[in-house]
């Protein structure tokens, strides 16, 4: 240390700005992985609900469970895949974590036909 001023910096030190951690809580990276599914579905069918992810962060890696409801019909697998896709995509480009599970819970199909249905009820 010098005196009256800041402690010399060795050559071990490190500087300020590289020094710390940054965590990132499951709720944010489950609020990304919620918009990237919807990105990746292009919306929320007529009378849906928009998907939600749970996730859980460990260390750089988040474990993530989406549940959503698509139209009917439509290719399920390929809709999902798409989801899947979306979501590892979005977390690291967003959060820089990596994302080993993706696990896609389809809740709820809407088709025109159970719409029209309710609507009629509705009267």
């Amino acid at each position: 240390m010098t005196a009256g001023g800041p402690p010399a910096r060795g050559r071990g030190s490190v500087a300020a700005a590289e020094r710390g951690a940054t965590t990132i809580a499951d709720r944010v990276v489950a609020k990304i992985a919620s918009q990237a599914a919807r990105e990746a579905l292009g919306g929320v069918p007529e009378g849906g609900s928009p998907p939600q992810a749970t996730v859980t962060v460990h260390h750089d890696a988040a474990r993530v469970r989406v549940s959503l409801e698509l139209d009917y019909p439509c290719d399920i697998g390929g809709q999902c895949g798409a989801v899947r896709q979306r979501v590892v995509q979005r977390v690291k480009a967003l959060a820089g974590m990596d994302v080993p599970e993706v696990a896609v819970l389809v809740e709820r199909l809407h088709s025109a036909h159970s719409r029209s249905a309710a609507q009629g009820r509705i009267r």
